[in-house]
């Protein structure tokens, strides 16, 4: 049985998150603060710790600097699980070394999930770690993580900035950079045999796009414009697939970035073929909501158009729905802009 060291000061949300992992087969430990965490895990060596950031004696952050600096725990996976949504906050965490970061509000799937891969990839780690003790070591790899990647596109990448509308390639170009999201949203899409838009990928901050093979001279798929001003950075994708080529570490990262984008696709396959009108409604409004803002509740500043793209019904069909809900009191309208009143119940029906 796998140990899980859970630091959080909440005695509500500490008891039932250790209640959800013991009933999914995990030995819990668990910890009021950052300091009590820290000795803890230097007595215990527990498989994986999930860590509160914001506690009182020591933070999220003091604990993992801790830890790093003692040979015997610098290897345990480590999450973070915290309210600080802003991209320098998850940046700010995953650069200091943690595994993984997830917020707070979080699902059953979602936590157990990223247990059980960080447990799985330590466990990589730690063969490669013993057979390099035998085995000379390669000092170009110097790139372990995603994280570790998107800091490489900042430090290297060629900067590229786009206004509203602005098409940042077509479908059929040829597929020359890879692209990080320093602000902005794009969103990318391809025309139905009618001419009719189908919206196939929502793209935020701090995400990685328009890769479609790092191996062959494959066109893009779909077409990508701006939905507000944005700014990128590039790579070109031969010096990208140099740079896996050398880093055996994180090219297994973007293997999982392209599973969890195939996941992503067929969920919202399912959600278009399968769902009610007003789950779908509900479901898209989340998803920009999640994408553009870093606050769901904040104004959505998106077209009808879009939104009927990204659910995949008619746009008379979801103004008739938006109508609907502003009605319940779920959201409020003005002009194009929709502001969610109500996101707890667009979740429960989503």
């Amino acid at each position: 049985m796998k140990t899980v060291l859970l630091i959080e000061d909440d005695t509500v949300l500490r008891e039932n998150t250790a209640e959800l992992l013991e009933l999914s087969d995990y030995e819990v430990i668990t910890a009021a603060n950052g300091q009590i965490g820290l000795e803890v895990a230097k007595d215990k060596n527990p498989d994986i710790i999930i860590c509160d950031i914001m506690m009182p004696i020591l933070d999220g952050y003091g604990v993992l600097e801790g830890l790093s600096k003692d040979n015997s725990t610098k290897f345990i996976p480590f999450i973070f699980l915290s309210a600080k949504t802003e991209r320098q906050d998850v940046r700010k965490g995953m650069n200091m070394g943690a595994d993984d970061y997830i917020t707070k509000p979080f699902n059953e799937d979602e936590i157990l999930s990223a247990i059980e891969s960080r447990i799985a990839k330590a466990a990589i780690l730690k063969e490669e770690r013993e057979l390099a003790l035998n085995d000379s070591t390669n000092p170009e790899e110097q790139l372990r993580t995603i994280n570790d990647l998107k800091n490489f596109f900042d430090d290297n990448g060629t900067i590229f900035n786009y206004s509203k509308g602005d098409i940042i390639y077509k479908e059929g170009n040829n597929s020359n950079y890879v692209y990080l999201i320093l602000k902005g949203v794009v969103k990318c899409y391809k025309f139905d045999e009618k001419g009719k838009e189908l919206t196939t990928a929502l793209h935020k901050e701090d995400d990685l796009f328009g890769y479609t093979s790092f191996t062959q001279n494959i066109p893009y798929r779909e077409t990508a414009t701006a939905l507000g001003e944005l700014k990128m950075v590039g790579v070109a994708k031969n010096e990208l697939k140099d740079i896996l080529d050398q880093n055996h570490k994180v090219a297994l990262e973007v293997i999982q970035l392209l599973t969890d984008d195939i996941t992503g696709v067929k969920d919202q396959l399912l959600q278009m073929a399968y769902s009610s009108v007003q789950r779908k409604t509900a479901s898209t409004i989340i998803r920009f909501a999640e994408k553009i803002n870093s606050k769901p509740e904040d104004p959505i500043k998106i077209s009808r158009n879009d939104l009927a793209s990204v659910a995949g019904i008619a746009t008379e069909t979801l103004i008739r729905t938006l109508s609907d809900f502003k009605k319940k009191g779920l959201i409020e309208m003005e002009g194009r802009n929709i502001k969610v009143i109500n996101l707890q119940e667009l979740q429960d029906i989503y």
